[in-house]
């Protein structure tokens, strides 16, 4: 079954795909594909805020700066500079819109909304709605989004690949909904706003990650992917084997809280000046060794000197959950591990999220844009959100229709078969248990090399499975087994320390600086 034709086809609901919708619907027809799972996503679940020059006391080149620094000698400066100078306007978007973000109470501060800090930033530079700034965003762009006229919802399907014609252009996407039927919607133009991979390991921040499948949907019609071996473990994730993923925020940190080893010493001034406050690839690290030198299996984050009054106030969100878990941050410490928390690489794009794939655009995480090099600073991802899904907007409406309706045809798609789900499932959990032994926070030669040979022969199992390709399910897990392949692959062949990337048998840096970059061919050509 296929859709009229669109103008602007979204795939995607977090931040970026909300944004970019309603900056393209007053003068375009938009077609938003919105999945139910997206309500797990990362966006809703950001906590600590986002990162912008606000203040009269901060200034552009200080947060350009600071990102610079994070991201240790790979964000692309042209990219850095475009992003933080186009922050101001685009927070001044969101509250136009309606964002209830956190006043600031202090008659004195020379800024209207409270501004905190976090690790990386050397500035009170990241405006928040409390400690659940994520789900304020989503909330008030969904109301509007639900509002505009101009803006087909569509809630049903999961899309699993993209549509070319002969020419070799995007012109839409394809899925299948809850009943099992294959839809197709054509578009002009289509955005891929799918988030990021940090469904490829065991443990992360977010109850639903994505596993990289739109990185991969791009990769099929000849995208290049890059840097996709910086994956950012957050070094804060609550520790509870038996309950859901749950983001304790950097803002926690920002804020004073104070990271204790099994001892209930501070460890982290002892490594970096920075302290608690270092860029997180520094703290996640540090806390790792910290768990395998312990028999707890995680460190504790301990804000009880902060007061109750305080923590009430900066805090309400975690202070809930936690107690939704049997633990009162006011009076114990809280027990954290790192997580795989955002995909610092994707599917490679210029200043307005186009591709080297015609009519194929690329916006939020599941991107790479420059921005954030080998290592994203805080809060700067919500604003990456922002600033690029708006310089997108701006660069569709600048164009012309040159496609007509019958450019396309929408392919040829087999009834969709029955696979055993707890195949499906298995494989899947063993994708992810590799990832993280061999290809998380600490790498070596011989464990990359383990996984690349694991990871292949997942693959070739799932491939062997009758109809395992042209299902859904089977599809996506695919994918995430190639995205997955493809970034032990790009941890291979990067013989150095840098960043998120850090390998026993390299630990010292290159003196050159270099991104690396990845097409599906390179599976078939290397592995």
């Amino acid at each position: 079954m296929s859709t009229p034709l669109s103008d602007v086809l979204i795939i995607g609901g977090g931040v970026a795909g909300l944004t970019l919708a309603l900056e393209m619907a007053d003068q375009k027809s938009v077609t938003l594909v919105r999945p139910a799972q997206d309500d797990q996503g990362a966006s809703r679940w950001a906590q600590g805020g986002i990162a912008a020059v606000l203040s009269p006391d901060d200034d552009l080149d200080a947060h350009i700066n600071d990102t610079l620094i994070a991201g240790d000698g790979l964000c692309e400066l042209a990219a850095v500079r475009f992003t933080v100078t186009h922050g101001p306007a685009a927070i001044q978007w969101l509250i136009d819109k309606g964002v209830p973000f956190t006043p600031e109470t202090d008659p004195t501060a020379r800024y209207p909304y409270h501004l905190t800090r976090e690790g990386g930033h050397n500035a009170r530079r990241i405006i928040h709605a409390d400690d659940a700034t994520g789900r304020a965003v989503v909330d008030t762009l969904l109301n509007k989004v639900a509002q505009h006229p101009n803006i087909t919802q569509r809630n049903d399907l999961t899309m699993v690949g993209l549509l070319q014609d002969a020419q070799g252009a995007c012109r839409g996407a394809y899925g299948s909904d809850a009943d099992q039927q294959w839809h197709s919607i054509i578009a002009r133009h289509t955005v891929l706003a799918t988030g990021g991979a940090s469904g490829l390991y065991r443990h992360t921040t977010t109850p639903a990650p994505s596993s990289g499948e739109g990185m991969m949907m791009a990769a099929e019609l000849g995208a290049c992917l890059k840097n996709l071996e910086f994956q950012q473990f957050h070094p804060t994730c609550l520790f509870d084997p038996e309950g859901p993923a749950f983001l304790i925020s950097e803002a926690v940190r920002g804020e004073g809280g104070h990271l204790l080893n099994e001892a209930g010493q501070r460890f982290m001034p002892a490594l970096d000046p920075r302290a608690e406050l270092a860029p997180r690839d520094v703290v996640a690290r540090a806390i790792d060794a910290e768990i395998q030198r312990s028999k707890l299996g995680h460190v504790w984050l301990d804000i009880r000197h902060l007061g109750e009054q305080a923590i009430r106030h900066h805090f309400p969100t975690i202070l809930a959950h936690c107690a939704s878990r049997g633990i009162d941050i006011t009076q114990q410490a809280i027990p954290v591990v790192p997580a795989a928390h955002y995909s610092c690489g994707g599917i490679a794009t210029d200043l307005q999220g186009a591709t080297n794939v015609t009519n194929l655009y690329a916006v939020g995480e599941t991107a790479c844009t420059g921005l954030h090099g080998a290592n994203r600073m805080a809060s700067n991802s919500l604003l990456e959100c922002l600033v690029f899904a708006r310089s997108c907007a701006q660069a569709l409406l600048a164009q012309r229709h040159s496609l007509a309706d019958d450019d396309v045809e929408p392919p040829t798609l087999s009834p969709i078969a029955t696979l055993p789900k707890a195949v499906l499932s298995d494989t899947r959990q063993r994708m992810r248990a590799i990832m993280s032994q061999h290809v998380a926070i600490v790498r070596s030669k011989a464990g990359l090399t383990s996984a690349q040979a694991q990871l292949k022969a997942l693959t070739h199992s799932l491939e062997a499975l009758e109809n395992a390709l042209t299902t859904p399910e089977g599809k996506r897990l695919h994918q995430a087994l190639q995205l997955a392949r493809l970034t032990v692959l790009a941890a291979q062949q990067r013989h150095e320390s840098r960043g998120l990337h850090y390998i026993t048998d390299w630990p010292q840096q290159q003196t050159i600086a270099t991104a690396s970059t990845l097409t599906l061919q390179d599976l078939v050509s290397r592995c």
